[in-house]
């Protein structure tokens, strides 16, 4: 690919930065809708409240639309559950044309009722899409003539898809779920809590999260959403704190329960041994009146690290100066991957969000060493110049970078929700060492033209 005759399209020039020390200081522009013909990685409203709501394992979830919105349902994450898997199942009204033109407000009532009756959920979510905000079916008061009829919460979710951008869906999820806060008895919850905000249990992670925190000693109430169940989040407003991992997506209910109960919270990460310790520490130092607990916190990140040290020493003598570019949906996971990928001696000439804020991107030029691309909401064509220019071994995204990262003959690793390997946690970051290890150091990247491979 002749990289040198991309140009950026007009209108995105302030969403890319390259820092240079003898460059202008400028803000890089964000929290903005995607450019028309941009073709952008960036998911719509809609997207962003299903991967929110979609652990949550014993509710149905319902799309109201056409078909093909529901093409986003079925196992869209690795969310596993440790019980019921009505979130894998894939429910839709089905518009038809003479839907659109007549309303489908009967049809919705109609396979609600059917479903409920069939599947005995403790809830139901039902999404809008696009179509629904176009012909204006009044949703809320069909979920409240179900929820009265059946003695079920029946959440609207407003989460038409051209109404925002994905972090819109993610304030729609975050309202929804607020309807549930604060409807169940706290009876039995213990001064030393927490809830696990933003934790999806991809490939499991919200268990290993959870064991952690119970061997110091801390009761976890509700993970929301990662196997998450309708009866703790409605009594998760009795914890005494909310630990908020995905910053982009709960950020907002974590301000919303403090409003309304006065739970403070906190934000962590769970990749890399740096931030993964942290995020135990920084829970710990809120319990002084029980040092124990820190104690239990210490031991644990001690044992840990122990136990995996001598095979990230071994990565990290291969990987020492190789190159990675990471393109992720929220900001605040790409500070904990810079630090992982300098861990096993990795630099990072690329890094991106989806949906990142002026803050974020502020922390990540600091973080950021020199030359390094900073971009907000790319396009597959941006992603592929910046990719060859910087001569990345790695590429590190979702289920829709994979095949930009292989047609250029570069490695990659899947660190969005679609991934059915476990990297959060102190295994999780052995786990992520060895991915990467295994995708750069394959031997089949000497045949890639960019390596003067097969043509």
């Amino acid at each position: 690919m002749d990289t040198h005759n991309i140009a950026l399209l007009e209108g995105r020039e302030g969403q890319v930065y390259e820092k240079r020390q003898d460059g202008p200081e400028v803000e890089i522009a964000c929290d903005k809708t995607s450019l028309s013909g941009s073709v952008s990685q960036r998911a719509c409203v809609f997207c962003g409240s299903r991967v929110v709501l979609y652990p949550v394992a014993d509710a149905i979830h319902i799309v109201h639309g056409p078909i093909g919105c529901a093409a986003y349902t079925w196992d869209i994450r690795g969310a596993v559950s440790s019980g019921p898997e009505l979130h894998r199942l894939s429910f839709s009204t089905d518009l038809q044309e003479m839907d659109v033109i007549y309303g489908g407000e009967k049809k919705l009532y109609r396979s609600l009722v059917e479903l409920i009756d069939q599947y005995q959920p403790k809830a139901a979510f039902i999404y809008s899409t696009c179509i629904i905000g176009l012909i204006g079916d009044d949703i809320e008061a069909v979920c409240k003539k179900v929820a009265k009829e059946k003695g079920i919460p029946v959440m609207p979710v407003h989460s038409e898809g051209f109404k925002g951008t994905k972090k819109d869906g993610y304030k729609a999820a975050c309202s929804a779920l607020m309807k549930l806060i604060g409807t169940g008895s706290t009876e039995g919850i213990s001064n030393y809590s927490i809830n696990i905000l933003g934790e999806f249990n991809l490939a499991g992670e919200a268990w290993i999260i959870r064991e952690y925190y119970e061997k110091m000693g801390i009761q976890v109430v509700a993970t929301m959403t990662g196997d998450g169940r309708i009866d703790d989040i409605r009594r998760s407003h009795g914890a005494t704190l909310n630990v908020v991992q995905c910053s982009g997506s709960m950020t907002t209910l974590a301000r919303d329960m403090e409003e309304k109960y006065g739970i403070p919270y906190i934000r962590v990460s769970y990749f890399g041994f740096e931030d993964m310790s942290k995020s135990l520490y920084d829970v710990a130092a809120l319990f002084p009146d029980r040092p124990e607990i820190m104690e239990r916190a210490k031991e644990i990140v001690r044992d840990e690290i122990r136990k995996y040290y001598p095979e990230m020493q071994k990565f990290k003598a291969a990987l020492t100066g190789k190159k990675a570019a990471i393109y992720v949906g929220g900001a605040f996971k790409t500070f904990s991957l810079i630090k992982a990928l300098r861990t096993v001696g990795m630099s990072v000439v690329l890094a991106g969000s989806q949906t990142g804020n002026k803050d974020d991107y502020r922390r990540l030029k600091e973080m950021c060493d020199e030359g390094t691309v900073i971009v907000d909401d790319s396009n597959p064509v941006e992603l592929s110049k910046f990719v060859l220019e910087k001569e990345a071994d790695l590429l590190i995204g979702g289920v829709k970078e994979r095949p930009i990262a292989f047609k250029l003959g570069v490695g990659f690793c899947d660190h969005n929700h679609e991934r059915k390997i476990p990297l959060a946690g102190f295994v999780g970051m052995y786990n992520f060492a060895k991915e990467v290890y295994e995708s750069v150091m394959s031997p089949v990247w000497q045949f890639a033209p960019r390596k003067g491979g097969l043509k």
